[in-house]
């Protein structure tokens, strides 16, 4: 026979199952309902970088897309500094409701918790992944004035004369300077790295002959590259880009592993709502995947590339253990 105690517990039990059994058809409809209203009011997208580069361009190409599906704002704000870090802080303490989201690239997501040795946040618990947007392949150019025109004729000449050729960065441990080290790497050779605080005086530079080589995305590069202004060695992708049909890839060079560049995703502060996660990363595939933002990104040298939240995260851990070995074995760190 039950004790009193047995029988006691026995119906905690009922009941607990029982009003289970009605809470989940509410907490479904519930998150149906947050999916369906999201999003009710303007969205904004934090680029932690200025405006006018990579991540800033694509950026606004998918805003203005998706303002136009969400029948809502989104509003791109550049909240530059620190290599991306204070922008991501910024999102990594909003509120968790899928009104502030981060566009991210490999730099803030998969380089700085390695490059730093402090961060005002915790990279492995501060996000949640969303979807790509973009891969952006590098290109690495050439200054017109500089004699060499092909990677075989660099490779040979980097070899036998260690650290004579300059190469730019838009600064230390940035994924332009971490693609450099790679290119090292896999051809054995040594060059002498010249930092610039940003892309943009890196390019000026380059353009001028003060310094030979510089790695870049193709969306920076290919303007100046078609306009006779740079020379394009090869690009760091498994295939060639659209935008730069004539330069060829790093395994068509002979370059094998030399696969590199940087990737654009969105992303929001941790503890959003798993409906509100889906919602956005289904709009945003299908923006991404639509023929005139495709044509756009196209364009503009980036490789339209949406993803599940898990392929993300997976794409984000995958580069930090790759750029983390280059950057604890060369013992790079942040300026």
């Amino acid at each position: 026979m039950f004790s009193v105690v047995s029988r006691a517990l026995l119906r905690s039990v009922v009941v607990f199952t029982a009003s289970l059994v009605f809470a989940l058809p509410a907490l479904r409809s519930a998150n149906v309902q947050a999916q369906a209203d999201y999003p009710n009011r303007p969205v904004s997208f934090i680029v932690p970088f200025p405006p006018g580069g990579g991540t800033d361009i694509s950026a606004r190409t998918v805003a203005a897309k998706l303002t136009a599906k969400w029948g809502q704002s989104v509003v791109v704000e550049n909240r530059a500094g620190a290599g991306g870090i204070l922008g991501a802080d910024a999102v990594a303490r909003a509120r968790p409701d899928g009104y502030t989201l981060l566009i991210a690239n490999v730099g803030t997501q998969s380089i700085n918790p390695t490059l730093y040795p402090k961060l005002p946040y915790n990279a492995d618990t501060a996000f949640t992944p969303i979807s790509l947007i973009c891969e952006l392949p590098f290109v690495l150019m050439a200054s017109p004035s500089f004699a060499l025109g092909s990677i075989k004729e660099l490779v040979a000449f980097a070899k036998a004369n260690p650290e004579k050729v300059t190469y730019a960065s838009s600064g230390l441990g940035g994924s332009p300077h971490l693609t450099a080290e790679l290119f090292q790497l896999v051809t054995g050779t040594r060059m002498m790295h010249v930092p610039y605080k940003g892309g943009g005086p890196a390019m000026t530079d380059l353009m001028a002959g003060h310094v030979n080589l510089l790695f870049a995305s193709v969306l920076e590069g290919s303007g100046h590259i078609k306009s006779g202004k740079l020379k394009g060695l090869v690009v760091t992708h498994a295939k060639r880009s659209p935008a730069l049909p004539d330069v060829p890839t790093a395994a068509e060079a002979g370059l094998k592993g030399a696969e590199s560049g940087s990737w654009i995703a969105l992303l929001g502060p941790a503890g959003i709502p798993a409906a509100v996660v889906e919602k956005a990363a289904a709009d945003v595939k299908e923006v991404v995947l639509a023929a005139d933002v495709r044509e756009k990104l196209i364009a503009q040298g980036a490789v339209p590339q949406a993803s599940t939240p898990a392929e993300l995260q997976k794409l984000i851990d995958a580069d930090r253990a790759r750029y983390g070995r280059i950057i604890r074995d060369k013992g790079l760190k942040a300026e």
